[in-house]
Order: structure tokens, then C-alpha cells, then sequence
């Protein structure tokens, strides 16, 4: 079997570090069945969150974590270091490269690939400010992504989207079509994610991270506007971030302490399944997103959805939708949940057709077709 280099974010490297089993935990766990070794190089992660120092233990026996000593900024700087050691050592046959702004991956790469010529692929999960930008950082953010893309772009061997829309994107952004292949990362664990037959105890619920782009406010200024139909609401938050002090406040001063419960972070993929269960509707006001892979494990718990029209959600809604697409306005989202709520025979419409695209999505066989997909391209 082959080998493979990948090159993560902070957030990854700090989940695998600190022992939390999320989305990248759940996929190596099947990925690395396809590969002899699979090394890890991570920028350095906050202090506290792992007491093994800048090596870990390895993970399923073959995955190997290393943490960068140094500060961010020097992180590319690092990554040629520990990349060239790793190759001396290992002889790795592909690099993937998890690229986002400010882009020391993608440079770190490129530097890497000049010493050793080993191909690599960047890894796209969404495109900064697209389709709306929500704050001045993603601003500055989308604009520099434009620039540096096809620069970006010019050593690698191929490029990986996430969804249908980040090929339209890319391609007008000016990189080869030919460069760009489409493997979605949006994959679950129908064992896991099902139907439970558990009682509702929420209406609505979020799931993320607490943050400005992802639009929880937004959905706050709606559930207080459902309140004055419906006083006994009920949404459950599930996430943490760096606005959750602001929302909880918010949600204070609005008065909506009775409709507002704070879960914080889920402890892993069985808990959100079972608190997915206990919820009538997912609402995802997201104003970009890769994925998010979330919209699928509601639906594969026969919760239905009502999400903006990012990342995948345009893909999974075009034939037999497993919910509705809602604008970045109070008003609209607290239109389509109040009309959803009271609406069984939609509301089970819904939920069946959230099923059945679920299942498109298995997750031991799309990582399997990653691992295939990835492997075609160093054939």
C-alpha cells in the first residue's frame, strides 16, 4: 500500500491532540485502512489541549501526528523542515493539502514540493466569503483568495471541492477545470445516524461552532419572532465559540431565556445523533460552509432541514428535498419554521425524503472512494 503526507488545520490538529473523536477522528479511522502510513503534519495547537507534547501516540496503528514546535507564522518554515524529515524516512508517494487563508499550508507545500517533487493535492473545503461574506476579516479574506488561487494552484497536481458549487467558482477564479475534482467530504455513519424514535423535546436546534458566519444570530432574531406565536418554543444551540458569551447575552436581554437552552459542544457523533432525534427541525443559517456535513446527519435521523443555499445544500435539494432553503433574514426563517412546524403532512415529506438522500452517503463507502480517487491521481 502506499504511503501518504497530510498537511491539516488548527482545528483538526487540535481535535486529534486533545482526544475529542469528531469529524476528521471518525475519518481517519476508515481512511487509514487504505493506506500503509499515514503522517500528519499540524500547526501548533493552544497550549493545554494535549499533554503529550509535539508527538502523540499513533492512532489505528498507522497514523502518526506531528505537532509544529513554532509559532504560526513560521509554519511553512517548519513544514519544509519536518516534510523533507518525513520523506527521508518514509518516502510518502502524495501530499494532501488542507488549504484556507492565510494560506501557510498551500506555501508550505509548494516549498516542500520544490525539494522533493512528490505530488500533492490541495484540499478546498470552501471558498472565504462565498456566497455571502460576514464580516470584514472573510472580506479581506475572499479578496485575497481571488489573487493568490492560481498561484496556489500552479505546482499542484490537482485540486479537491467539496460541492457543486465550488467547481463553478473555481474554475471562474480562473484554475483548470482539468485540475479540479469534486470529492465531497460530507459523509456519515448510518449505524450511528438514524432514526430513534425518541420523544421531541426541541423545535428547533443548531449545531456548530458559535461564530459570526454562521449565522446564529440571525436565527435568535427569528425564534424571538416565533415567540409571540408559540411561547412554549424550544431551541437547543449545540456548539461552542468565540460568540457564545454575545449570544448569551442576546438571548438575555431579548428575553428569551425560556425558548434558548445552551448545550455546549456535543461529546461525539452518538450524542448529536441522539439529540437530533429529540429535535423537530435542524435550522443551519450558515452564510458560508464547505459542507457541512451536519445538514446530512439530520436528515439521516429523519430531522428535516431548513438551511441556506451553501456548500452542498444546493446539491442535496434539487430533486426530492429533505427541507427548504431559507434567505439570511429573520423574517424567513422564522416564516418556513413556524409553516414547518405546523405542517405534518410537509414536515413528513420531508423527513422521508431526508432519508433516502442520506443514504447516498454512507460514510465507509465514500471514503473508500476518496482513498480511490486519491490514489487514481498517482497511478
Amino acid at each position: 500500500m502506499a504511503k501518504i503526507l497530510m498537511i491539516t488545520g488548527l482545528g483538526s490538529a487540535t481535535d486529534l491532540a486533545s482526544g475529542k473523536r469528531g469529524a476528521f477522528y471518525n475519518t481517519l479511522e476508515e481512511f487509514s485502512k487504505y493506506w500503509e502510513r499515514i503522517d500528519i503534519i499540524c500547526p501548533r495547537i493552544p497550549r493545554g489541549s494535549t499533554s503529550g507534547g509535539f508527538e502523540i501516540e499513533p492512532l489505528f496503528g498507522n497514523v502518526f501526528l506531528h505537532i509544529s514546535p513554532w509559532p504560526l507564522i513560521f509554519h511553512p518554515v517548519w513544514f519544509l523542515k519536518k516534510g523533507i524529515q518525513i520523506y527521508k524516512e518514509q518516502k510518502f508517494d502524495l501530499m494532501t493539502v488542507h488549504e484556507f487563508p492565510p494560506f501557510y499550508n498551500g506555501i508550505g507545500a509548494k516549498l516542500l514540493w520544490y525539494k522533493i517533487r512528490v505530488p500533492y493535492i490541495l484540499e478546498i473545503f470552501h471558498i472565504p466569503g462565498y456566497p455571502r461574506v460576514s464580516s470584514f476579516k472573510e472580506f479581506i479574506y475572499k479578496f485575497f483568495f481571488k489573487i493568490f488561487i492560481r498561484f496556489d494552484a500552479s505546482t499542484t497536481k490537482a485540486i479537491r471541492v467539496m460541492n457543486g458549487q465550488m467547481v463553478e467558482q473555481m474554475t471562474h477564479l480562473g484554475v483548470p477545470r482539468s485540475k479540479i475534482n469534486l470529492i465531497p467530504a460530507a459523509y456519515i455513519d448510518l449505524d450511528v445516524f438514524r432514526p430513534m424514535n425518541l420523544t421531541k423535546e426541541y423545535d428547533l436546534i443548531f449545531i456548530g461552532r458559535l461564530e459570526k458566519n454562521k449565522g446564529i444570530s440571525l436565527l435568535l432574531d427569528a425564534v424571538k419572532k416565533l415567540k409571540f406565536k408559540n411561547d412554549n418554543l424550544k431551541l437547543l444551540i449545540v456548539g461552542a465559540g468565540p460568540l457564545a458569551e454575545e449570544l448569551k447575552l442576546k438571548v438575555k436581554n431579548e428575553k428569551l431565556e425560556k425558548q434558548v437552552v445552551f448545550h455546549g459542544w456535543a461529546s461525539d457523533s452518538r450524542e448529536i445523533a441522539e439529540i437530533l432525534n429529540k429535535s423537530k427541525i435542524l435550522v443551519m443559517p450558515s452564510y458560508n460552509e464547505g459542507g457541512p456535513r451536519v445538514v446530512l446527519e439530520a436528515m439521516a435521523c429523519g430531522t428535516p432541514v431548513l438551511a441556506t443555499l451553501v456548500g452542498i445544500v444546493p446539491d442535496l435539494f434539487k430533486n426530492a428535498p429533505g427541507g427548504e432553503i431559507i434567505n439570511w433574514e429573520a423574517d424567513d426563517i422564522a416564516s418556513k419554521a413556524g409553516e414547518l412546524l405546523s405542517n405534518s403532512d410537509k414536515y413528513k415529506e420531508y423527513s422521508i425524503n431526508g432519508l433516502e438522500i442520506a443514504k447516498q452517503f454512507e460514510r465507509k463507502e465514500a471514503i473508500k472512494n476518496y482513498a480511490d480517487r486519491l490514489k487514481e491521481i498517482i497511478a
